[in-house]
């Protein structure tokens, strides 16, 4: 499951980079809004995201980019956002604007389980996915909650803190990935940190989702020909995982 910013490096190359990854073999697609205080995301991740914003992209100009991508790409999308947006939209207008994009579901990193109940009743209302994030440091009550409230998948954090390109990969993932499988039969991702064809063929091992952010967005901030630039890197990654 690759990682791209919406509208990112223009609205043009965006579109088009949503149809190279999943020419290049990827199954989902997440996508980021772009949002002022992105509390989740590292450095590199964040210079997109800022780049986007002082170009001036509307939430509502952004989701009907996610459209356009997800019509490009042919393949499930999942929306990436801060609660401030869900909120400020409304949680019942936000989550039926997704499913008229043909979004499949939407991550909410700032929403913790205790408070999420409204927003799961508006996403399955409208037919689309809440997927919730799991820790390492959560016990099994917390991830029990956490599975129960989440849809579609389980996002499992490999590490604590925000995204970022890491040369080696948590051993925490692994047993987080245990734990949950002792609490719910619902498939998991493994997303932060998974950074390379070796951090993606591990983690496939063991987990039934890769997700890889940071390292597709520096491929975009690092190359003048973003689109071939990733097509063969998330080629690579397809690979490593069918390995496993």
């Amino acid at each position: 499951m690759p990682y791209l910013v919406c509208g990112y490096p223009t609205p043009e190359a965006f579109v088009s980079l949503a149809a190279a990854c999943a020419s290049a073999g990827a199954d989902v697609l997440e996508i980021g809004i772009p949002f002022s205080d992105p509390v989740m995301d590292g450095p590199v991740i964040q210079r997109a995201t800022t780049a986007v914003l002082d170009r001036g992209l509307p939430t509502a100009e952004a989701l009907e980019l996610v459209g356009a991508a997800a019509a490009s790409a042919g393949i499930p999308v999942v929306v990436m956002t801060y609660y401030n947006i869900v909120y400020r939209w409304g949680l019942e207008k936000f989550s039926l604007a997704i499913a008229s994009l043909r979004g499949s579901g939407v991550i909410v990193p700032d929403l913790v389980v205790e408070e999420a109940g409204s927003w799961r009743d508006a996403c399955l209302a409208a037919g689309i996915a809440p997927v919730m994030l799991a820790a390492s440091t959560s016990g099994p009550a917390r991830l029990r909650a956490i599975a129960d409230c989440t849809e579609g998948f389980v996002y499992a954090t490999s590490t604590l803190g925000v995204t970022g390109v890491r040369t080696i990969l948590s051993e925490k993932a692994r047993g987080l990935v245990a734990e949950l499988r002792a609490v719910t039969k619902k498939p998991i991702a493994v997303g932060i940190g998974v950074s390379s064809a070796a951090h993606a063929q591990e983690v496939a091992g063991y987990a039934d989702g890769v997700i890889v952010g940071s390292a597709i967005v520096k491929a975009i901030q690092e190359t003048k020909e973003p689109v071939p630039a990733v097509h063969a890197l998330v080629g690579e990654l397809r690979n490593a995982v069918a390995k496993r």
